[in-house]
């Protein structure tokens, strides 16, 4: 019987767009957005505090920059969620003021985006379980991890590959992993029930 409801479930998925959908992948961009900018304020002195241990190894600490793309999409499950999401909060974060201007804001945020939206593409935007979030978050570091890359010429091999390195262990576990149980908590509540991904966990 669960597995019939499951694919039920399965066979309801529509990829068009709802003004729901629109609406609530927006607010998460926005809650993001402001998240990024407060990260931007503190994150000084750990992205120093981790630098130190070993030149790249403050990737580590990128993944506050990368969640919004992959927890948007698990939410509204809708083609082009984590990149709308990604984009919109990186916009959001440079509108309010900070130190890395566009370049550090905006163009990354559309690489991890990019990158987190592929995540899901891969699968036909019909996985949206552990796997395919935590790909999608791995994903997004590396749009992180190849923008600072290529920003920085005179960065060494060793460094560019320790920070692209950890920047995809960073979104792999907390812009992938934690997110995707941080929206298997929120559905519980039952306030994703306009969504699949409300109704899907209730058969769990």
């Amino acid at each position: 019987m669960i597995e019939e409801k499951q694919s039920s479930v399965v066979r309801k998925h529509n990829n068009k767009w709802r003004v729901v959908d629109i609406v609530v992948a927006a607010i998460i961009a926005v809650a993001s957005g402001v998240i990024f900018w407060g990260w931007d304020i503190v994150c000084t002195a750990p992205l120093a505090l981790f630098g130190a241990v070993t030149p790249g190894f403050e990737g580590l600490l990128n993944a506050f920059w990368l969640f919004a793309g992959p927890l948007a999409a698990i939410i509204v499950r809708k083609p082009g969620a984590a990149l709308f999401a990604e984009t919109l909060a990186a916009a959001l974060e440079l509108t309010m003021g900070n130190q890395w201007g566009v370049g550090g804001s905006l163009i990354v945020g559309i690489m991890q985006g990019f990158g987190a939206e592929i995540g899901f593409a891969v699968f036909a935007y019909r996985k949206w379980d552990l796997l395919s979030t935590t790909i999608a978050g791995a994903l997004a570091g590396i749009g992180c991890g190849l923008y600072y890359w290529i920003t920085n010429p005179a960065w060494s091999t060793v460094r560019a590959s320790i920070y692209l390195g950890t920047s995809i262990i960073s979104g792999a576990v907390l812009a992938g992993m934690v997110m995707y149980f941080l929206q298997q908590a929120i559905a519980k509540t039952g306030v994703l029930d306009r969504f699949e991904s409300g109704r899907a966990q209730v058969l769990v």
